[in-house]
């Protein structure tokens, strides 16, 4: 996994790529949210466009993440999820937690 941080309208963006699997994608997954919000970021979108998997461990890390921003009094939101990986939200019933969009611009409106 990699991910690529860009902030728009004082929101980080996180592009992730590659397959969300857990171990240490989830320490690195974790250091960027932590790093990002000790800079005083509280509001995140996770782009999964060019995720190829995610896991029920790479799911463990998107949860974790939402905890850690909700607690701090921040939103994550979830950005181009495939249908592959939609269909695992769906299954796991995470679809009723995460708030996805399917366009950037429609996601950062939705912090207004």
């Amino acid at each position: 996994m990699k991910i690529k941080e860009r902030r728009r309208d004082g929101i980080a963006i996180l592009d992730i790529s590659g397959n969300l699997m857990g171990g240490p994608d989830a320490d690195a997954f974790n250091e960027v949210l932590r790093t990002l919000m000790h800079e005083g970021v509280r509001n995140f979108i996770v782009n999964l466009e060019k995720v190829r998997w995610v896991n029920s461990t790479g799911l463990g890390i998107l949860i974790s993440g939402y905890t850690t921003v909700k607690r701090a009094g921040g939103e994550l939101k979830l950005l181009k999820i495939t249908k592959r990986i939609e269909n695992i939200f769906i299954v796991s019933k995470l679809s009723t937690v995460f708030h996805a969009f399917e366009d950037e611009n429609e996601a950062l409106r939705s912090f207004a």
